[in-house]
C-alpha cells in the first residue's frame, strides 16, 4: 500500500529566493510563490508611476507557434487580426470560446512573418489555453483563407516554453533610461507594442518588448531560464538602477497600477462568461476574418450587449471589492464589482464592474453594497489616471 501523498506543489520562478531574501511578503498566486510587496504597495506603486520598478512576471506562460499553419491557427482562435503583424510587432488579443466568452487574454508576438509567433498567456490559464489551442490545431479547422494556410492540409508546430522562460517587467518613466546601457537594442526607438531581440547584460537572445500592464511606460524582457541568466540579469538591472533608486515591485502594486488604467485582470474582470464586447474589448475584436464565435459576437455587436464593464469611483467612503453587488437607488441589483481598490495616485477608491447597459453612461450614479450599506459611487471614464 502506497503512503505517498500528493502535496499541492507551489511552483517557484528563477527569482523566488531573491524575493524572499529581500524580505518580500510572499503569497501563492496562480500556483506560484510570488511577492505581493517588499516595502508597501503604495510605495512600489508610486515608484513605478514616477520613476521605475521591477516586477517578476516569470509565472506567465509562453507558447511558440511555427510553420506555414501558425498564422492560420492564431487567426482561428484569437479575436484580433494577427495577419497585420510584421516581424518585431506585438498585439493584445483574446482567445474566445464557442459561446463568445473569453478563454484568456494574451499577447501575440510576431517573430517571423507568416512563420513564427509567440503567445504570452496568463499563468493560471497555461494548461487550459494550451489544450484549447491544440484542440483547434487540426487540418480541418484552419482555413487557408485565414492567411498562412497555403491550402495544403497540415498543423502548426507548437512548443510550450513557459517553464524555461523568465520574464521581468521594468516599468515606469525612467525604465528605458536605466536599462539602455545594458544593451545595444535602441530602447527609446521601440514604439509601443514593438520589440527587439539581442544581447542584454551579456545574455544572448533576449527579447525586449515595449509592453507592460501598468500604463507607466517601460519594457518587458524575456530570456531563457538557463545557467545563471536570471542572476546575471537581475544583478545588472539593480546595479544600473542604483543611482535612480530603482525598486522591486510586487503583485499588489501591479494590481493597483493596472486598475488605475482600467486594464482587465483575467478571472476578475473577464472570464469564460464575459464577452470581449461586454468587457469593452471591441477594439481587439475584428470581424474581417473568421474566428471562434465570430457569429455570436457579430450578433452582439448588432443588437447591443445587455451588460457592460465600467469604471467607477466612490463618492462616499468605502472600498469596493470583487463580487460586491452594484445596486440602483432603489436597492435593486444592477451588476457586480469585479475589481476595486484605494487608488494610490488619486487617493480615492475606484473600481471596475459590470452593470446593466442602461447604467453604463459616464456620470451615472450607482451604489456599491458594502457590508449591508449602499454606498454612493459614480460611473467614470477609464483610464482613471
Amino acid at each position: 500500500m502506497s503512503h505517498h501523498i500528493n502535496i499541492h506543489q507551489v511552483k517557484e520562478t528563477a527569482f523566488t529566493s531573491r524575493h524572499i531574501a529581500l524580505g518580500a511578503k510572499m503569497a501563492e498566486f496562480a500556483g506560484y510563490n510570488m511577492p505581493i510587496s517588499y516595502t508597501s504597495i503604495n510605495e512600489e506603486h508610486q515608484a513605478v508611476r514616477n520613476n521605475a520598478g521591477v516586477f517578476d512576471v516569470s509565472h506567465m506562460g509562453e507558447f511558440i507557434l511555427k510553420g506555414p499553419h501558425a498564422l492560420g491557427l492564431i487567426q482561428c482562435v484569437t479575436s484580433n487580426d494577427a495577419s497585420k503583424l510584421t516581424a518585431g510587432k506585438a498585439q493584445y488579443s483574446c482567445l474566445t470560446n464557442e459561446h463568445g466568452g473569453i478563454v484568456d487574454d494574451l499577447l501575440v508576438y510576431c517573430l517571423e512573418e507568416n512563420k513564427s509567433y509567440m503567445l504570452v498567456v496568463n499563468a493560471a490559464n497555461i494548461e487550459k489555453d494550451w489544450n484549447w489551442i491544440i484542440k483547434h490545431n487540426t487540418p480541418g479547422s484552419i482555413s487557408p483563407s485565414l492567411g498562412g494556410g497555403r491550402g495544403e492540409a497540415g498543423e502548426a508546430e507548437m512548443h510550450n516554453i513557459s517553464d524555461r522562460t523568465c520574464l521581468l517587467a521594468i516599468q515606469g518613466p525612467n525604465a528605458t533610461r536605466i536599462l539602455q546601457p545594458l544593451t545595444d537594442i535602441d530602447m527609446a526607438g521601440l514604439k509601443y507594442y514593438t520589440f527587439g531581440k539581442g544581447t542584454f547584460a551579456g545574455v544572448e537572445n533576449v527579447l525586449i518588448s515595449a509592453t507592460g500592464y501598468t500604463g507607466a511606460g517601460g519594457v518587458e524582457i524575456y530570456f531563457e531560464h538557463k545557467d545563471d541568466n536570471a542572476g546575471k540579469i537581475w544583478r545588472a538591472i539593480f546595479d544600473a538602477g542604483k543611482e535612480y533608486n530603482l525598486k522591486p515591485a510586487g503583485l499588489g502594486a501591479r494590481d493597483t497600477l493596472r486598475l488605475e488604467m482600467g486594464y482587465c485582470l483575467y478571472g476578475n474582470d473577464i472570464d469564460d462568461n464575459t464577452s470581449p464586447l461586454e468587457a469593452g474589448l471591441g477594439w481587439i475584436t475584428k470581424f474581417s476574418k473568421e474566428f471562434t464565435a465570430k457569429d455570436i459576437l457579430q450578433r452582439q455587436k448588432t443588437t447591443g450587449v445587455t451588460k457592460k464593464l465600467v469604471g467607477f469611483e466612490m463618492t462616499e467612503r468605502g472600498i469596493p471589492r470583487h463580487n460586491y453587488p452594484i445596486v440602483d437607488e432603489d436597492g435593486s441589483q444592477i451588476g457586480r464589482v469585479t475589481s476595486g481598490t484605494q487608488s494610490p495616485s488619486l487617493n480615492k477608491a475606484i473600481g471596475l464592474g459590470y452593470v446593466k447597459t442602461g447604467f453604463a453612461d459616464q456620470g451615472t450614479e450607482i451604489f456599491i453594497r458594502i457590508r449591508d450599506k449602499n454606498v454612493k459611487a459614480q460611473v467614470s471614464k477609464v483610464p482613471f489616471v
